[in-house]
């Protein structure tokens, strides 16, 4: 028996479609909320993150800035263009 190995290439950048299930309105609002807030408190930093990894129960999240998140069961990825969709 033989196995192969297929080479993985990592990327900073997440492609939306990875992300393609559709996702509550109430996270993507408690999405936009997490980062506004980050954003009126870091007002100097100019980073933009990647997305959010958000809990679908308590609606705890954290900003990711780079590379593809790792996510707990409970949680989901709400990628920076689904937020800012609706910020400006």
């Amino acid at each position: 028996m033989v196995y192969v190995s297929q080479k993985q290439t990592h990327s900073s950048r997440v492609d939306d479609s990875d992300f393609t299930s559709l996702l509550d309105p109430s996270l993507i609002r408690s999405a936009r909320q997490i980062y506004t807030t980050y954003y009126e408190v870091h007002p100097g930093l100019i980073q933009r993150p990647i997305g959010v990894a958000i809990n679908r129960f308590t609606h705890r999240g954290k900003l990711i800035f780079s590379g593809k998140p790792v996510l707990l069961p409970q949680e989901c990825f709400v990628p920076f263009s689904q937020i800012e969709s609706e910020l400006y």
